[in-house]
């Protein structure tokens, strides 16, 4: 079976790894320039050395039986590690957030920097029209991708499914990342924010990390969409006010100041596992469905895996219920 996935974050990844092991020929296209997506690192040259910021999820937190299995199975190959500083159920990518990404992602062949434009069938086969060309054939396609760009690759094809995924609202978050010459007076572990910052976390207090005095924070979904169109230079100063008011610290400049805008971050999601037409063949995953973050993402691809390959007694019990009734 061949099958062409479009995203090549944690979902895409998960579904494509099921896939890969039953025997399927498997290719995914995304149109980043390498592996992380929501789950980036962002390496930084400062006068006080290099450093590295998780400047995407800053860990994640495992409850699925299922999901834990597989995280044990990462740890194993030494992609995480356990952040029991942020929670008894929290882990983070080692040594950086995208370590995660970046291995699963060597196991297969990702067409990256690869503009998606539109889905194609003709003749019970799928082509992927991408800026590269048409490529394909495949039997089975995948989106994995935010709700408001999978759309329109469904839309023409399964209005139903393109519906359903209009019940999904993405939240912007915007990011800042700042980095100083000397350690703050405070503790470095995760901070719960204000009317502003909805976290802010000090990113050499993770495992494995090193480097210059660097914190990461990010601003609430009401801010975020606030300022959604402003420029990142503007933005900056202004989370990083909010930083030093939350921490109550002395106006302290920092030696970097950058904001990254994540115009499709989060999710409440629908109260679904995936999308699946069995008919078409054509189906859709991501942590916008069940809304539960990473882990969401990983049981969504996974039970979709299970849902192409026929082998629905396989799905994750953790989303049973949902996954029902999503068919």
């Amino acid at each position: 079976m061949r099958c062409g996935i479009i995203g090549a974050g944690l979902a895409a990844l998960t579904c494509a790894g099921e896939l890969k092991a039953a025997g399927c020929e498997v290719r995914l296209f995304d149109k980043g320039r390498g592996p992380g997506g929501r789950m980036s690192t962002r390496r930084l040259t400062t006068p006080f050395g290099a450093t590295e910021l998780d400047h995407g999820a800053p860990y994640f937190e495992v409850s699925d039986p299922g999901f834990r299995r597989i995280v044990e199975e990462w740890r194993r190959e030494g992609l995480v590690v356990p952040w029991r500083e942020a929670g008894s159920r929290a882990w983070i990518g080692f040594p950086r957030m995208s370590s995660l990404i970046s291995g699963l992602a060597a196991r297969h062949d990702v067409s990256w920097q690869t503009f998606v434009g539109g889905l194609i069938r003709n003749d019970g086969a799928w082509q992927i029209s991408t800026d590269q060309g048409l490529q394909g054939p495949f039997d089975v396609v995948v989106t994995a991708v935010p709700p408001e760009q999978a759309i329109p690759f469904l839309a023409l094809h399964d209005l139903d499914m393109a519906r359903t995924a209009s019940q999904a609202k993405s939240r912007a978050c915007w990011t800042a990342m700042f980095v100083f010459g000397e350690k703050l007076a405070t503790s470095p572990y995760p901070r719960r924010g204000n009317a502003s910052l909805a976290m802010a976390l000090c990113n050499r207090a993770k495992p494995g990390r090193t480097g210059p005095e660097s914190w990461v924070v990010h601003a609430t979904p009401e801010w975020s969409t606030a300022h959604i169109e402003r420029d990142p230079a503007e933005v900056a100063p202004l989370l990083l006010a909010a930083f030093q008011d939350l921490l109550d610290l002395p106006a302290l400049p920092p030696v970097e100041a950058i904001a990254h805008r994540w115009r499709y971050a989060m999710s409440d999601g629908i109260g679904r596992s995936v999308l699946w037409n069995r008919g078409l063949k054509l189906g859709a995953c991501g942590d916008w469905l069940p809304g539960i973050g990473v882990e969401g993402a990983w049981l969504s691809g996974h039970n979709l895996a299970h849902l192409v390959m026929g082998s629905e007694r396989e799905i994750s019990a953790g989303l049973t219920a949902a996954l029902r009734a999503s068919m």
